[in-house]
């Protein structure tokens, strides 16, 4: 679909800069999914790689969707006991592309610990320089690892393009520290979250205007706001505008302002050409 193509709505356009469309829960509606993110308004996506099949697949569907789709390539660091030479090399060809548009995603998670610390932490290591090597904005994961994760992501920043907390779930200082060093912030429905949501829900407000943007991380994190509740658990991107309408609540600012504002940082930090 080209830009002349997507259809006017009346919602003002965004960016979800978190879709993992390559999931199989999306194989046997896929269109229709694509079309009802559409009627809302949401006209870009950043399709995620989260490991080796999802970052190719995320890339063979930027190139089959060029005027909606960009995407990373990366692993997170649930798969990082998997990373090796051979994943480098794969991981290296699809960021050559130039419908990808950053590295990862990449980083701690040391809630689960599915794959050990040290191992997470070469995998960073080593996504961060291809992300370096290849001129390529960080794509970050980060849960309940910032001690480790600062100081590494630190020490790559003078050389990055650019760096994103997406899904950022931690506290205030820490997202002082990663506004700090440059990062931009992704806030997904998490958010809207009555049980998990409220310290986020705190710290929104005081996210600068020119590090906010907004995400489903679909399938995941349907925001819990939504009214009439969705049958199914799986989010889509036709939730995004509910993500948008609590932030907008939240920091006292019109949905169209927040829209206009994520729509402008996510071309900014990643591209979106």
């Amino acid at each position: 679909m080209t830009d002349a193509q997507i259809p006017k709505t009346c919602f003002p356009p965004i960016i979800d800069i978190a879709a993992n469309l390559s999931h199989d829960c999306f194989d046997a509606d896929f269109e229709a999914v694509l079309q009802n993110g559409l009627a809302v308004g949401v006209q870009k996506y950043l399709v995620v790689g989260t490991d080796i099949e999802s970052s190719e697949k995320s890339l063979l569907l930027s190139g089959k969707y060029p005027a909606q789709f960009w995407c990373t390539a990366g692993m997170h660091p649930h798969h990082a006991s998997d990373w090796s030479a051979e994943a480098a090399q794969r991981f290296s060809a699809c960021m050559a592309q130039s419908k990808c548009i950053a590295a990862g995603e990449m980083g701690l998670d040391y809630f689960r610990n599915f794959s050990s610390p040290e191992d997470q932490r070469t995998a960073f290591t080593a996504q961060l320089a291809l992300a370096v090597e290849h001129g390529l904005p960080a794509y970050l994961h980060v849960r309940d690892a910032h001690a480790d994760f600062y100081p590494i992501l630190k020490e790559f920043m003078p050389d990055l393009k650019n760096a994103v907390v997406h899904c950022f779930t931690g506290l205030q200082p820490e997202m002082e520290a990663y506004v700090e060093l440059g990062c931009g912030i992704g806030i997904t429905g998490w958010v809207c979250d009555e049980r998990r949501g409220l310290d986020l829900q705190k710290i929104v407000p005081y996210i600068p205007d020119d590090r906010l943007m907004i995400e489903t991380d679909c399938p995941y994190l349907m925001p819990r706001t939504l009214s009439p509740k969705p049958k199914s658990r799986r989010n889509e991107p036709m939730y995004l505008p509910e993500v948008l309408r609590v932030i907008a609540e939240l920091r006292q600012q019109s949905p169209t302002e927040v829209a206009e504002l994520t729509w402008h940082n996510s071309h900014r930090f990643f591209g979106f050409v």
